[in-house]
């Protein structure tokens, strides 16, 4: 009975953590407790049969004791039968009994089963679905088993070289690449030595797969970029000799991004026929396997029609090879649908898209739009562009603020923030631009990839594997394809 009586009790346990939590659906909470009632009727019943049980075997034995007492002759016989009767009855009573347990813990099974399968498409598969399912962190790509060299500018960022070391000594062992690292070599040992890395820096450095580069001082972040020709010696423009110089296959940059885009201009040049390289940054979308494109977010503050005509073009190369879509849906972001809308630049630059023939223009994207997956790529001048990553960048803190502060009221608000504390903490993620990685420089002649001022190793990681797959799905062929458009050469 103790045993049992613990198990009762333990089983429905979950049943009521739910109901607490659910109770406002009344349809869940119908379902909860009923099973729940059927569960302490189903037990009572077997603890009364059980009880019963127990007195017939008692009832049975007196029985039998008695009969003894009053016949001597053959006494011995009517006890032997008297005991097996009694013996029969109980054990079929208690077989009984335990049928009945047996039962009831089905009903408790069955209705946690019930209230979970009930209660899963209500609240969390929602949130599934804005979770990011992509692992691909922790998966190699090895569709191109050759390592490749990308070169780092490693005292580029707020906090470099110390999440830029760690991030890069990180991405080794996850993705078939090599990195070169440029930047203070005393400087970057000593930051090893701090953060614990020294051992796995020299293991990597003696299997010939992370190399240091000395240079000079970094550009600081409030430099100007014109600084990239008086410092030829800087850490971003030893960097990007390495892939004038062919040395390396891509360069990664947390640094200054205006300083990035002029070393790149100056050093590597731009793509034929374009005329102002763009900075493209993935947002997420409802749709978690397909995020959008959007270019200018910040190289280009005055825009001409041309240069987000060649922006969409580029958008349209990187959405087919890198984020493999076959027919990429290009907007052009403004204030309404109707192509009557907008400025004078937005006027002018839907009349380019409208008469382009070598993609799929889907006319002009609301702001609201951005987000909702009907495009793969949107097209808009710098300072817009900026304004909207900058933007998005203080969704995901701002709505896990909002989240925290209404939450926890009362005891249904803290059983619900302990149930999706992780699910919140995921969905900040994927909105934190940060979290992404970086964004491609598209229109130069070479795989430059721009990381956040602010980025941590997990950043750091992915922007790496952001350069990885440019090189891997052959971008730049493609992009220097583009100088046989009529349009580039007019």
């Amino acid at each position: 009975m103790g045993k049992d009586s613990s198990n009762r009790l333990n089983k429905p346990r979950a049943i009521r953590r739910l109901v607490i939590w659910y109770k406002r659906n009344a349809a869940v909470t119908s379902i909860v407790d009923t099973a729940a009632n059927s569960a302490v009727t189903a037990s009572n019943v077997a603890g009364n049969v059980v009880s019963g049980a127990g007195s017939v075997v008692n009832t049975a034995g007196n029985v039998a004791s008695n009969v003894a007492g009053n016949v001597v002759s053959g006494a011995g016989s009517v006890v032997n039968t008297a005991g097996n009767v009694a013996g029969n009855v109980a054990g079929n009573v208690v077989s009984s009994a335990e049928s009945v347990v047996n039962t009831a813990t089905s009903v408790v099974t069955n209705a946690s089963s019930l209230a979970k399968n009930t209660l899963q498409p209500l609240v969390f598969d929602p949130l599934k679905r804005l979770q990011s399912s992509d692992n691909s962190l922790n998966k190699e790509e090895d569709s191109n088993p050759e390592r490749i060299w990308i070169a780092v500018d490693g005292m580029g960022g707020d906090h470099a070289p110390a999440p830029i070391l760690q991030g890069c000594l990180d991405a080794i062992i996850r993705f078939p690449i090599n990195i070169k690292f440029v930047g203070k070599i005393e400087i970057v040992k000593k930051e090893a030595e701090n953060l614990g890395l020294k051992e796995v820096l020299d293991r990597e450095i003696d299997n010939k797969r992370f190399e240091l580069i000395d240079s000079g001082d970094p550009i600081g972040m409030n430099e100007e970029a014109t600084a990239v020709r008086k410092r030829k010696n800087s850490s971003i423009n030893v960097a990007m000799d390495l892939v004038k110089n062919r040395q390396a296959k891509a360069v990664y940059s947390a640094g200054n991004s205006g300083a990035m885009m002029a070393s790149a201009i100056f050093r590597i040049g731009r793509l034929k026929g374009i005329e102002r390289p763009a900075i493209g940054a993935l947002f997420p979308t409802r749709d978690q396997t397909r995020p959008v494109l959007v270019l200018d977010v910040g190289a280009n503050t005055d825009c001409k029609p041309s240069y987000l005509h060649q922006f969409a073009l580029l958008g349209n190369i990187y959405a087919k090879d890198v984020l493999q879509v076959e027919k990429p849906r290009i907007g052009l972001l403004n204030i309404g649908e109707e192509e009557c809308k907008g400025n004078d630049l937005s006027l002018k630059t839907f009349e380019l898209l409208s008469n382009e023939k070598s993609f799929d223009f889907g006319g002009n994207c609301e702001g609201r739009d951005v987000l909702s997956g009907s495009f793969d790529v949107v097209v808009c001048d710098g300072f817009t562009g900026n304004i909207l990553l900058k933007f998005l960048e203080s969704v995901g803190g701002v709505l896990l603020d909002i989240l925290r502060s209404e939450l926890p009221r009362g005891r249904r608000g803290k059983v619900g923030s302990a149930f999706l504390k992780s699910n919140l903490l995921r969905i900040k993620k994927r909105l934190d631009h940060a979290e992404h990685g970086g964004a491609l420089l598209l229109g130069v002649n070479g795989i430059c990839v721009i990381g956040h001022g602010s980025s941590k190793s997990l950043s750091v990681v992915s922007a790496l594997r952001l350069a990885h797959s440019a090189v891997n799905h052959n971008v730049m062929e493609n992009l220097n394809q583009l100088q046989k458009l009529q349009v580039l050469n007019s």
